[in-house]
């Protein structure tokens, strides 16, 4: 008897309890099975810079209005905390809008970050005033941007929309927007993590649409 209950223990361990974390994990710690959409169709990139976009993409969007160097901590904590977890993930990209005319400030923060890290999915892309408030205006959120700056930055899918929460105990409307790059337990405990669900969310739809394929063949 105690023999069997040893080997039902030693299966648990090697099989049961493994897959048992990886659904938890898998699921996000904000227990979603995708990703809410909070504002469809935002305004894309391209209407700022032609040859790039956000479709196809998984975009993390940052504005760094008119004093970068003022305000580079938050950009720091994102580079560390964010970009480095998911340079390697396919079709990731962080992109970093500035006002025209803030160009050496522009190019000085992105030296200063590639001293730590690869920029190569790091995309600085400079518009207008009205463009810039055109886009994160978009986002329909109740953030504000101040001197063409904000410290939340803002998670946009493949689909070119607006993802976040609708149920954040921290916000005051419960709908969560954009992610506060100045704090880095905010970065750790909600953007990585939704980060991380929507990849998922990614995964599983091509795991049922081959499944789909394979099923009809």
């Amino acid at each position: 008897m105690m023999k069997l209950t040893k080997k039902r223990v030693v299966l648990f361990l090697l099989f049961i309890f493994p897959l048992i974390c990886f659904l938890i994990l898998s699921t996000g710690k904000n227990n979603f099975t995708k990703l809410p959409v909070v504002t469809k169709n935002v305004v894309d990139i391209s209407t700022l810079d032609s040859i790039n976009t956000f479709k196809g993409h998984t975009s993390i969007v940052c504005f760094l209005g008119n004093d970068v160097q003022a305000e580079k901590g938050g950009f720091f904590n994102l580079n560390e905390k964010i970009y480095k977890k998911f340079i390697e993930y396919n079709k990731f990209q962080m992109i970093a809008i500035y006002p025209k005319g803030k160009e050496s400030d522009a190019k000085q923060i992105k030296k200063e970050i590639s001293a730590f890290t690869d920029m190569v999915k790091w995309k600085f892309i400079a518009g207008s005033k009205e463009e810039i408030v055109a886009l994160h205006s978009s986002f329909n959120s109740t953030n504000t941007l101040t001197n063409l700056y904000t410290s939340k930055v803002f998670l946009i899918d493949k689909k070119g929309d607006l993802r976040g929460r609708i149920s954040d105990q921290d916000s005051k409307d419960g709908k969560l927007f954009g992610y506060n790059m100045n704090s880095v337990s905010e970065l750790n405990a909600k953007l990585k993590d939704d980060v991380l669900v929507l990849f998922y969310e990614y995964y599983t739809a091509f795991k049922d649409k081959n499944k789909n394929k394979a099923d009809r063949k």
